[in-house]
């Protein structure tokens, strides 16, 4: 299956959050949003917008440590993963994450190049990089949900 590929650039914290809020109120049960980018390059942050979208009220950390954090949206659950500390695709499957990528809330995997070959081919990719001016440049594959233009 393969979707729109778009391509956005935001300048600070807070377009990076609000841009995540757009895309976060396009968002349905059982979407997964593969991130990929370097260390603060911004996926926590994009994250905290979605999270706002999805009418979660916790404040949104990294969960390097705890590898899944849960939130209880107003409107659906967020389930937000970090495989960065794992070992690969059987370290994650072993997780229990197969009730989370098929359920009714949003799954959002940080570091997700290291399971890749497990997620569905319906995982929107969603790509992070720092420019050189320290803005971002966010770029969105195998998009289905409708158009953000």
């Amino acid at each position: 299956m393969s979707g729109i590929n778009l391509s956005f650039k935001t300048n600070s914290a807070e377009e990076t959050i609000e841009l995540g809020k757009k895309i976060g109120s396009m968002l349905k049960p059982g979407d997964i949003i593969a991130m990929e980018g370097t260390l603060a390059a911004g996926k926590t942050t994009i994250t905290k917008g979605i999270a706002s979208a999805l009418g979660v009220d916790e404040t949104i950390t990294s969960p390097t440590f705890c590898l899944i954090s849960e939130y209880a949206g107003n409107k659906m659950p967020l389930y937000h993963m970090d495989v960065y500390r794992l070992d690969g695709a059987e370290d994650f499957l072993n997780l229990g994450v197969e009730e989370l990528l098929y359920g009714q809330g949003v799954c959002i995997i940080e570091w997700s190049e290291k399971v890749r070959s497990v997620l569905p081919s319906r995982t929107i990719t969603l790509s992070i990089s720092t420019e050189a001016d320290g803005s971002r440049k966010i770029e969105i594959r195998n998009w289905n949900n409708g158009s953000m233009e």
